[in-house]
């Protein structure tokens, strides 16, 4: 017997309109009466792996010890399941780079393993559903104490999909700014941008400066704020959400609205200058995320 967990943690692609997420509480509950599923949301929109790896990224450094079960286009996708921090925890999902952010985060994977023994899944009498089928008795089953490695093919996690983290990138021909892109827009419409303070650190963005802001046709600027409270209508602020990261906001309005923007859109920032309106081109650059711990 392995470790028992009491605690599962669960996001997906599923949404709340129909019974999915439903029969996934209630296979764990009926399989491992003592544990409990928390859900940390089910509003990913349908395939998007790329915001279901950051929502899970952003969830990981506040769920318990326990087991954390993504499922976003899981469908026809190897699942896998991954020990993280010396066994405090085990992550489920599919193999489609839903999880490398957060097992990165989490300090790297230990073991691995296919979800590959259907002794441990539950008959179906179609197409298998992932959610249902495999993950939540798997989800259950690691919560009643079984082993990682009875529950399927050991694989090395670096064989898994890598994620693919969007880079801020510096300005070309050496000027002052950067290129950014839009990683996440919350319910209020913030921006998180993928620019964190050491981003900027040669040019400094200290309180009160002010930026020009280009996201496609339009250009703005922005001043660099503690947080939105105080803005003047319309008056865009740069500050440092509660992930560490820079992002666009407005006062009680959507910064989204205000500057036409989508999630992946790219957005420059350089320092404002005394009559510089400025151009700017836009250059994604990602870099693919090991499971493996940094070296130390």
């Amino acid at each position: 017997m392995g470790r028992s967990y009491d605690t599962v943690s669960f996001l997906s692609d599923l949404g709340v309109v129909d019974e999915h997420v439903g029969v996934v509480h209630a296979i764990v509950r009926d399989l491992a009466a003592h544990a409990r599923v928390i859900d940390l949301t089910h509003h990913i929109a349908p395939f998007d792996v790329r915001a279901g790896s950051l929502a899970l990224a952003r969830s990981i450094g506040y769920v318990p010890s326990g087991v954390v079960m993504a499922c976003v286009d899981a469908g026809q996708r190897r699942a896998v399941a991954i020990e993280v921090a010396d066994g405090e925890g085990v992550v489920l999902g599919p193999d489609n780079g839903l999880l490398a952010s957060a097992i990165s985060m989490a300090g790297g994977a230990g073991r691995a393993v296919l979800l590959d023994n259907p002794e441990f899944h539950l008959a179906t009498p179609g197409v298998v559903v992932p959610s249902r089928d495999v993950f939540a008795p798997v989800a259950a089953h690691l919560c009643n104490g079984v082993d990682l490695a009875e529950l399927g093919s050991p694989v090395d996690a670096d064989e898994l999909l890598p994620g693919v983290v969007p880079l801020p990138r510096d300005l070309d021909g050496g000027e002052v700014g950067v290129h950014a892109e839009v990683l996440w827009i919350d319910h209020f419409g913030n921006c998180q941008l993928n620019v964190g303070l050491d981003d900027v650190l040669p040019w400094g963005v200290p309180v009160g400066t002010r930026l020009q802001v280009v996201a496609g046709d339009v250009t703005r600027v922005a001043q660099r704020v503690d947080d939105a409270a105080g803005l003047g209508p319309g008056s865009i602020g740069l500050a440092i959400d509660g992930f560490g990261l820079l992002a666009l906001v407005l006062d009680r309005r959507s910064a989204a609205d205000e500057l036409s923007l989508a999630t992946a859109d790219q957005v420059t920032l350089r320092p404002l200058a005394e009559g510089d309106g400025g151009t700017a081109v836009s250059v994604q650059m990602s870099v693919p995320v090991s499971m493996r711990p940094a070296p130390r």
